[in-house]
């Protein structure tokens, strides 16, 4: 199993205290994810304020997506290789200069180079802001609450983004959800600097440079398909192009791997049941509870007419539903083992998505958005925590990296995925329509399909996550 910072070369004499590494880890990993959603509420300020087009609006979130996604991998087998504090500075470093640059954008190309650079230096962050933590936290009840934490934080950053946009689009401007980044970023430097422990794979590997092209290259161009759909739809030639190349080349990724000395990606690590269970796990839970966000912000704005603001108001309870379920997982993952947990949040976040499935054009703000939202995340931090502990174990140290770039891979590329398809189902129901009752019946249907997924993701787990090391 992943060992604690003992059994990785550690080049600092001392070691911070514990709680202060969980700390840098976690607010690394909350500007990272905070970043994914927080540029939506101030979409429509950028469009006017720098003329951009339609599509160009949406490569905003597009840009910064497909980097982040594509060179995970890539950034978890880095920190393994050149020391994960070093690429916890690097990455974090990048983001918060890229963010200067979106910041002061004057003009749309501008800002989106800015949020492409902002991607990549968040891909080689959040890979290392889950190997930093569970190599200075030891293997038992106290690795699996700072993973609570690490998880809670995480999903809290998603689920703020629309309050956090909100409050400074209206507040002060657009450039603002951009620029905030920059003195969180400078003050948690300084502390990673100061307080993180340097730690890396003891064996002189170099990296595979032709793995980490290939699977950049198909992480890359899959995420570009699977946003394309949006747009030209399942079918066109530019949605199934760079769907089917992505493919091709994940493929001769794992051919070259399977021959290749020193991989990026060792394939005795899918062998492994807690790291191939967990991710699928993942992809699945999280292509299903990722659009949750999405469609509640639109329900609560498009169809009840709330104001951003308050539309992200909102869905506080539902922000701070996530951070209990997750840090009361590690006090049930002792008594009834993880897998237990992992089955009961996912059967809890079905049951909430059921619930918000019979919404209404005129529903009330306590039954149609924050008792069902509560349940869903209530669920999804219940359930993330053990997915995550069981993930990271059973891999060795020089692997700790890359496990965690897959755990952040898995759930991203799941969550991409399943925004692209709830959206495609969600608009052929509406038709076009805009109505309040038709957009609604096209967001009950997205929630009651994700419902099932979730359903179908509980039996995955139930059958296939190890009994053995479930308590923890």
């Amino acid at each position: 199993m992943l060992r604690a910072a003992e059994d990785t070369r550690v080049t600092a004499s001392g070691a911070p205290p514990t709680w202060v590494v969980v700390a840098l880890a976690c607010a690394g990993q909350f500007l990272v994810v905070l970043d994914v959603s927080v540029v939506n509420v101030a979409l429509p300020s950028m469009r006017t304020d720098l003329g951009l087009s339609a599509p160009g609006l949406q490569w905003v979130v597009n840009a910064y997506s497909i980097a982040f996604a594509g060179f995970m991998l890539l950034g978890g087998r880095a920190g393994d290789l050149y020391g994960r504090k070093r690429m916890f500075l690097v990455g974090l470093a990048l983001f918060t200069l890229a963010s200067v640059g979106g910041g002061l954008a004057q003009e749309g190309p501008q800002l989106l180079v800015a949020r492409a650079v902002q991607g990549l230096g968040a891909a080689v962050l959040a890979p290392s802001t889950l190997t930093i933590l569970t190599s200075a936290v030891p293997e038992g009840a106290a690795r699996a609450r700072a993973i609570a934490t690490w998880t809670a934080v995480g999903a809290g950053g998603g689920a703020a983004g629309g309050l956090v946009g909100g409050l400074l689009v209206d507040g002060l401007s657009w450039r603002w959800v951009l620029l905030i980044n920059v003195p969180v970023g400078a003050v948690v430097l300084a502390g990673a600097a100061r307080w993180l422990v340097e730690s890396r794979a003891g064996d002189g590997r170099r990296l595979d440079l032709p793995g980490a092209l290939l699977v950049t290259a198909g992480l890359a161009t899959l995420a570009y398909g699977i946003v394309q759909t949006e747009a030209e739809g399942w079918t066109a030639p530019a949605t199934l192009v760079p769907l089917c190349a992505g493919a091709v080349l994940i493929g001769v990724f794992l051919v070259v791997e399977a021959r290749t000395r020193a991989p990026l990606m060792p394939l005795k690590l899918l062998r492994l049941r807690s790291v191939s269970s967990a991710n699928a796990a993942m992809f699945v839970s999280g292509s299903a509870m990722f659009c949750m966000w999405f469609f509640m912000t639109l329900y609560a704005q498009n169809v009840l007419g709330y104001s951003p603001l308050d539309a992200g108001l909102a869905l506080v309870p539902s922000s701070l539903a996530v951070v209990v379920g997750s840090k009361l997982a590690p006090r049930l993952m002792p008594v009834i083992g993880a897998r237990a947990v992992a089955v009961l949040g996912t059967l809890l976040a079905a049951a909430g998505f059921g619930w918000q499935s019979t919404m209404t054009a005129d529903g009330a703000f306590l039954t149609a958005v924050m008792l069902p939202g509560v349940l869903m995340m209530a669920g999804a931090g219940l359930a993330a925590t053990p997915l995550a502990a069981i993930a990271t174990s059973g891999a060795a140290p020089e692997d700790a990296g890359l496990v965690s770039g897959l755990v952040n891979t898995s759930r991203v590329m799941g969550g991409s995925l399943g925004l692209a398809i709830m959206s495609t189902i969600a608009a052929a129901r509406t038709g076009g329509s805009v109505s309040g009752e038709a957009l609604t019946a096209g967001y009950a249907l997205a929630f009651r399909v994700s419902g099932v997924l979730l359903l179908v993701g509980a039996v995955l787990m139930l059958v296939w996550l190890p009994r053995k090391n479930s308590r923890m």
